[in-house]
């Protein structure tokens, strides 16, 4: 049994009653923004500036994520790059782009915990679950996709 055997149907349980799908689907990928924002904003040492300008603790959790994709499932890997990618791409622009960084972040991950909220029913202790598993949402979000098209993962 692969690791992406064990998470995702144990992922899927937990996610078979959702009071409001759609809104959950949105909360989601906000968590994910908000939370690798928050990251993002942290300072960082002077030797991950010697490294790259574009190295701090936000980018280093995409690189370990994208890492970790591929050790479970190489064709979910594949389809999530794009929005590891745009991801990171979007926290780039809110950085340079003069908006208040760490308030935009806070605002997602705060908005994305109360679609959290609305999308199970209101349970804080599946809001808790669901931010654990932060990063295997949006692989769980693919392979639901993957499985509508017959995409093997």
């Amino acid at each position: 049994m692969t690791e992406i055997d064990n998470w995702l149907p144990r992922y899927e349980r937990a996610h078979d009653s959702l009071h409001n799908p759609v809104v959950y689907w949105a909360a989601v990928p906000m968590v994910v923004v908000g939370m690798t924002g928050l990251l993002w904003v942290l300072p960082v040492p002077t030797e991950f500036l010697k490294i790259s300008p574009l190295l701090n603790w936000g980018s280093a959790f995409l690189m370990v994520t994208a890492i970790y994709y591929f050790i479970i499932s190489l064709s979910l890997a594949i389809g999530l790059l794009p929005f590891l990618l745009g991801l990171a791409a979007i926290q780039m622009w809110v950085t340079n782009s003069g908006y208040p960084a760490l308030g935009i972040a806070t605002g997602l991950v705060v908005a994305g915990i109360v679609g959290l909220a609305l999308g199970r029913n209101g349970s804080p202790r599946a809001v808790v679950e669901d931010l654990q598993l932060m990063m295997l949402g949006p692989a769980w979000l693919l392979s639901v996709m993957y499985k509508r098209f017959g995409i093997p993962y």
